[in-house]
């Protein structure tokens, strides 16, 4: 029996246009194991949620250099709860003020991490915390 890739989407809300992080990140967790749907620059929250959906993701990450992050993860979290995607991860990387970290976990993100994360912190938080939920 094999064992299924966790599926996830990395996307670029806002008006962000620079996605090297983004890129990074999405070969990094190919590398884990993963399959990576990358969405390209300027989602709006509708159509990540929409991808999410398509694609059947456990783990949605968002990478936001705006400074746009309160506004946006809100409403991506606010799109998931309405489509029932309660049981998918959500990630938040970037450019994310110390200050906005707690507030941001306590709206329901799962992991905030900043430029320079060890891409295998990323995989391994992605992996136990699935890997936690579904025991």
């Amino acid at each position: 029996m094999t064992e299924e890739k966790i599926r996830v989407l990395i996307a670029k809300p806002g008006l962000d246009g620079h996605d090297r992080g983004a890129k990074v990140i999405a070969r990094a967790l190919r590398d884990a194991g993963m399959e990576v749907i990358y969405t390209g620059l300027r989602q709006t929250p509708e159509m990540i949620v929409e991808a999410a959906l398509q694609e059947d993701v456990q783990v949605i990450g968002l990478s936001i250099l705006s400074g746009a992050h309160m506004a946006l993860v809100p409403r991506v979290i606010e799109l998931m709860q309405a489509e029932g995607l309660d049981d998918v991860l959500l990630l938040v990387g970037g450019i994310i003020p110390d200050e906005d970290v707690s507030a941001l976990v306590d709206m329901g993100v799962s992991g905030v991490f900043g430029p320079g994360t060890n891409t295998e912190a990323i995989a391994r938080h992605i992996q136990t915390t699935l890997a936690a939920a579904h025991s």
